[in-house]
């Protein structure tokens, strides 16, 4: 009688151990399946985001500085540059106008803000500015903030800080040094000082609207001469880069000029010799 207890107590030590085998292999295997799931589910997920949501970007370059920004920005960038430059204003105001549009509005077309404020510049219709629909037009936003710029006696010897402010008389006058760098930079690339300097990358696929308003906007916003004429070294890579910044926008592809080409898919400028100088732009391919 003995023996059969012992061997019956030894039985269940024995069981009780292979249930507590079994179970932690069931947990293993449990986990091991939700940790798949989980990897699976990300790489689908990972596949599936657009290239758009990932890299979509823009990047000014020039000796010892860089400035990165978002599409938008850099469509608002270029159309204060080359609005300046299509009104004749030296690249000192060019710099002083994206300084104050950075502080203002991080350069982004801003429907409201403090009281009634709008805009790229934040300026105000009660003030003279113009209607609120005028300054929510980028393009008009710069001109009046130039105009006002260029009334300002002895505005080209002030400094960055300084000129802005005597425009935008802000709360905060010394708001804009802040911005200094990054503006100096823009300006630079923007107003054809630094060849190739602006390059953005995103996807072309999806984009329905290729060409659709570019010729208007390039008369409204850089003048002439723009495509296809033989420009000098400094006004062809402004018209480059205004067509890069908003590439976006209008479904341009690439650009080339002066034995450089920039594609959106790449988000480069290359080496290509055969590109002349005259500023071309080659438009999204429908799909076949």
């Amino acid at each position: 009688m003995v023996q059969l207890g012992e061997d019956r107590e030894v039985r269940g030590r024995v069981t009780t151990r292979r249930g507590r085998t079994r179970r932690r292999r069931v947990r293993w295997v449990v986990a091991a399946l939700a940790f798949i799931v989980i990897v699976v589910t990300a790489a689908v997920v990972l596949t599936r985001t657009p290239l758009t949501r990932r890299s979509s970007s823009c990047t000014a370059k020039v000796p010892g500085g860089v400035a990165r920004l978002e599409l938008a920005q850099a469509a608002n960038a270029a159309t204060i540059a080359t609005v300046g430059k299509r009104l004749g204003m030296a690249d000192h105001a060019v710099t002083v106008a994206l300084a104050a549009a950075l502080q203002e509005s991080q350069l982004h077309n801003l429907p409201g803000g403090d009281r009634d404020s709008v805009g790229l510049f934040q300026q105000r219709p009660s003030q003279g500015w113009g209607t609120m629909d005028q300054l929510l037009e980028p393009t008009y936003a710069a001109s009046a903030f130039y105009r006002a710029l260029a009334k300002i006696p002895g505005w080209t010897d002030l400094s960055v800080t300084d000129a802005a402010q005597r425009v935008q008389r802000s709360d905060a006058p010394g708001a804009y040094a802040r911005w200094e760098s990054e503006a100096r930079v823009l300006a630079r690339v923007l107003t054809g000082e630094e060849p190739a300097g602006l390059s953005c990358q995103f996807d072309t696929r999806g984009l329905t609207t290729a060409g659709s308003g570019l010729d208007a906007a390039l008369q409204s916003e850089v003048g002439s001469p723009a495509l296809g004429s033989t420009v000098t070294p400094a006004r062809g890579w402004t018209v480059a880069s205004w067509l890069v910044g908003h590439a976006h926008d209008y479904g341009i592809s690439a650009v080339s000029f002066a034995g450089r080409q920039w594609t959106a898919s790449s988000g480069k400028w290359q080496l290509a010799p055969e590109a002349g100088m005259q500023v071309q732009a080659r438009l999204v391919q429908p799909a076949a």
